[in-house]
């Protein structure tokens, strides 16, 4: 055994380590502190890298927020393997691990449910367009959250199979992440506070009952608000994340969003 290890040495590798399919692998010593984990994730975003590569941000059940590298995935031979990084994809992932944070990459990868509508519903791209931009800014924890992953993949998937009546998504979404995040208000009264909305109008007592229906209620109960009404609240929440989340700026798709919900 001492021999073959240090041959395994010799050319560049330690002893073989077994992968969770249970095969055998070799690993470069260069990599001997990564492990490969099975996990699921959340696709945020990814960037161009060289000829055929990506760079993608996922935010995983089991490690939190954390960047790969995926190569050939551009490449003729993909066969539309980029389809599994579009935004809000959701993942069954087996990939490297490091606690330093670097750049590592995915062992494997497969679809953990496919969406039946929000990738091809007008009005839930939109939505889901400003959601993938509201979780590139406010996560970054590089540690798991079951908890909150699971709110997101549950999130999403009430999203995507929800025939109707999900208008009010969009603020909902972000008052329940606020609990994840640790500023969530009690109330609409909190909320308004905070942000400085306390004049007295005739809309008030109804921003006030719709606010708070928001953030009582789970998304199967619906709260009925008018177009108008559900563009302030959502000025109004997003505000409220302007406070607590650092350069939580203008959203670019926040115009969109409007223009849907209108």
């Amino acid at each position: 055994m001492f021999l073959l290890q240090k041959l395994f040495s010799i050319i560049g590798y330690t002893s073989a380590i077994r992968t969770p399919k249970g095969s055998t692998k070799l690993v470069p010593i260069s990599e001997i502190s990564i492990m490969l984990h099975k996990t699921r994730g959340i696709v945020l975003n990814y960037i161009k890298y060289r000829e055929t590569s990506i760079i993608v941000r996922i935010y995983t059940e089991e490690f939190g927020l954390q960047t790969y590298i995926e190569n050939g995935v551009r490449s003729a031979k993909s066969r539309n393997k980029i389809a599994l990084f579009q935004p809000l994809t959701l993942l069954d992932l087996v990939v490297y691990h490091k606690d330093t944070g670097a750049i590592v990459r995915i062992s494997e990868i497969k679809c953990n449910t496919p969406f039946q509508s929000l990738p091809y519903e007008f009005v839930k791209s939109g939505i889901a367009l400003f959601i993938t931009e509201v979780l590139s800014k406010t996560l970054k924890e590089e540690t798991g959250s079951p908890e909150l992953f699971h709110f997101l993949y549950h999130s999403m998937l009430f999203l995507d199979t929800q025939p109707d009546q999900y208008e009010n998504f969009p603020a909902q979404f972000l008052l329940k992440l606020a609990r994840y995040l640790g500023f969530a208000p009690e109330s609409a009264k909190e909320m308004m506070s905070q942000i400085g909305e306390v004049r007295i109008t005739e809309g008030t007592e109804a921003e006030e009952a719709a606010l708070n229906g928001l953030i009582t209620r789970n998304y199967t109960q619906h709260v009925p608000i008018t177009g108008q009404l559900r563009r302030t609240i959502l000025d109004h929440v997003l505000r409220f994340y302007q406070l607590h989340v650092e350069n939580f700026n203008e959203l670019r798709s926040v115009p969109i969003l409007r223009e849907l919900m209108s």
